[in-house]
């Protein structure tokens, strides 16, 4: 009866074991992309884009990180990072580009490109920002094709979801911003704070998909633990009642 119960007990701990682990794995699928975190998405507005590098290809290091402006965007300058050497790609339009001040421009930036100084090892990240001015045209979703180079292989995260696709089932997605309504500029002060919640909930980060990968991962865990554990008192209480009775 014991041995029984003890086959069992194990058997639901197994289980429970191997549901976490797939939690785990779904999570850290979750938390590998490069995702980008704005500071702000309003449209019209300059806003800082921070771009985080997961691990490498598989486990080899990042040697360079070239990030492709949407060609909604003109310009972008890069910040420094101590970590990195970094360069504009410029090209040549096909024709002149006609700007809201009634300028007109031949060439724009179309390439943002970081090489590390000494590979990025698979197990650490960084992140690397861009400041740009978001377009005048709130709904619409920004794409940065970013190609991770590594020692040995890349991974270029460049699909873009379909009409109705959700983002979340592809394997390499482009990381993405989305710009909301302009702010408003007519000091009330609860307007403008209204103004700011809609620009942090509205924005489309894989910072906040992977805060909410483990925060569900945690509840997930803690579930199964509980259900596991509620199996084996019950099996024990039976096994002790049973005697009992005859």
């Amino acid at each position: 009866m014991h041995t029984s119960l003890l086959r069992r007990s194990l058997a639901a701990a197994a289980a429970t074991g191997g549901a976490a682990a797939l939690l785990l794995a779904a999570a850290g699928g979750a938390a590998a992309h490069v995702g980008i975190t704005p500071d702000k998405t309003s449209a019209n507005s300059s806003a800082l884009l921070t771009f985080a590098v997961p691990h490498g290809c598989e486990e080899s290091g990042t040697t360079k990180v070239a990030i492709t402006l949407p060609a909604e965007l003109n310009d972008a300058q890069p910040t420094v990072n101590p970590n990195w050497t970094v360069e504009k790609v410029t090209e040549q339009l096909a024709e002149p580009k006609k700007l809201a001040d009634g300028t007109s421009i031949t060439k724009r930036t179309s390439q943002i490109v970081y090489t590390a100084k000494a590979p990025l090892e698979h197990q650490l990240r960084d992140t690397l920002v861009l400041s740009a001015k978001l377009p005048d045209a709130a709904g619409t979703t920004l794409y940065f094709p970013t190609l991770q180079t590594c020692e040995t292989g890349q991974t270029d995260w460049s699909e873009i979801p379909a009409d109705g696709q959700d983002p979340h089932s592809l394997k390499t997605p482009a990381p993405s911003v989305t710009v909301t309504e302009a702010a408003s500029t007519g000091g009330h002060g609860a307007v403008a704070a209204a103004s700011h919640s809609t620009e942090q909930t509205s924005a489309v980060t894989d910072g906040g998909a992977e805060a909410r990968s483990w925060a569900g991962l945690a509840a997930g865990v803690g579930g199964l633990v509980l259900g596991g554990t509620a199996l084996v008192r019950s099996k024990a209480r039976r096994s002790t009642a049973e005697p009992a009775a005859k």
